[in-house]
């Protein structure tokens, strides 16, 4: 019987180059594919994929497989990177890695790997799928500290089918310990972070390319001015560090904290307090929702959730739900829940789907 084709997606890290070491020892016809996702040069002049791609290239003459290339710019442009502005714009932060996952890597490269030839598509998330009645679930994967199921918490039925996580099994040192004893450069490789596909760059600096720079009033909530922000979008709830806040007269040395943004006024409002009230909240809606299965079929719906990738989940409730929004009560008040970020849906350690953050309150 001839072997399933899979593309796995090949980044030029380590993940990547384990997930098709893995294909292969388990006896798959393994192709690799690179996404060129941003089309741009740094400041030396080079592309900021050159030597990602220079990488991907030795693991896959080291493994002894094909590499293609594809150039998925102009999709993550339209799919992904002009809702991310615009969010910015509107005061909101974004979280474009899940809009990613949903439009570009498991869409248009999807679409292209099948157009190749591929039965299905392997990429080097931390997560994994099982088949339940049919039904596809997407888990968590075995390490919690690498579990990337919240950024997949978009992907439906169809795009789990034909998909393979080889390293949802696996704990990240054991997937270095893998690319070391089979001699591939990525090994020690540093993890990526960043801007999905876009990379690490000087945050500030690269939106203030996209959006309008409006320097405005930094206040606490008596009115109190302490302060000038440079661009009410640079900034989330929550945030301690960049804020240019120090020696205010009347008030001590403890750390400021972003607690709202006053976008009709160009306003940041800080104040003193980890856990300010401000920030603190108990319910939130969300719109734009997604279910990677059926979605609750009886309310309240008793779940976890998470409103950020590192948070631990969280008890709550769905006490109301449509086809666009649903509303969500926590169990504990939630610190920072931030308007244009996902809430993540989980039962064990199944996601269950997730939707955009919309509005929260006490």
């Amino acid at each position: 019987m001839k072997p399933e084709r899979i593309v796995v997606g090949v980044s030029g890290g380590v993940d990547s180059s384990v997930a098709a070491l893995l294909l292969l020892e388990q006896g798959y016809q393994v192709d690799a594919l690179f996404m060129k996702n941003w089309d741009e040069r740094d400041a030396e002049g080079g592309c900021i994929w050159e030597a990602d791609v220079a990488d991907a290239i030795r693991v896959c003459d080291r493994l002894g497989i094909r590499l293609n290339t594809v150039d998925l710019s102009r999709e993550y442009w339209d799919r992904v990177f002009l809702e991310f502005i615009e969010e910015y714009r509107n005061g909101r932060t974004p979280n474009p890695d899940i809009l990613c996952n949903q439009e570009v890597k498991f869409r248009a490269f999807l679409e292209h790997a099948l157009e190749l030839g591929a039965d299905r598509i392997a990429t080097g998330h931390y997560a994994r799928i099982t088949e339940t009645d049919g039904v596809m679930q997407l888990r968590k994967g075995i390490d919690a500290n690498k579990d990337q199921s919240y950024f997949l918490c978009r992907l439906n039925q169809t795009q789990l089918a034909q998909s393979l996580f080889p390293i949802g099994d696996l704990h990240k040192p054991e997937v270095r310990k893998l690319a070391r004893k089979a001699g591939l450069i990525t090994h020690d490789k540093k993890d990526s972070t960043g801007i999905c596909f876009v990379g690490e760059r000087p945050f500030r600096e690269f939106l203030s390319r996209y959006l309008p720079v409006a320097p405005g009033e930094i206040r606490t909530p008596s009115g109190e001015s302490v302060g000038e922000h440079q661009g009410i979008h640079f900034y989330t709830l929550g945030q301690r560090q960049g804020l240019g806040i120090g020696g205010v007269r009347g008030h001590d040395d403890a750390p400021w904290y972003v607690v709202a943004k006053d976008i009709a006024h160009n306003v940041l409002v800080v104040s003193q307090g980890h856990d300010h009230s401000l920030l603190m909240s108990r319910s939130l809606t969300a719109v734009n929702l997604h279910w990677t299965g059926e979605p609750p079929a009886t309310l309240p719906f008793a779940c976890r959730a998470k409103t950020r990738y590192r948070q631990a989940d969280q008890d709550c409730l769905i006490i109301g739900l449509d086809d666009e929004a649903c509303s969500v009560r926590f169990a504990e008040r939630q610190r920072a829940v931030t308007p244009g970020q996902y809430v993540v849906f989980y039962e064990g350690d199944v996601c269950l789907g997730g939707g955009v953050i919309d509005s929260t309150a006490k």
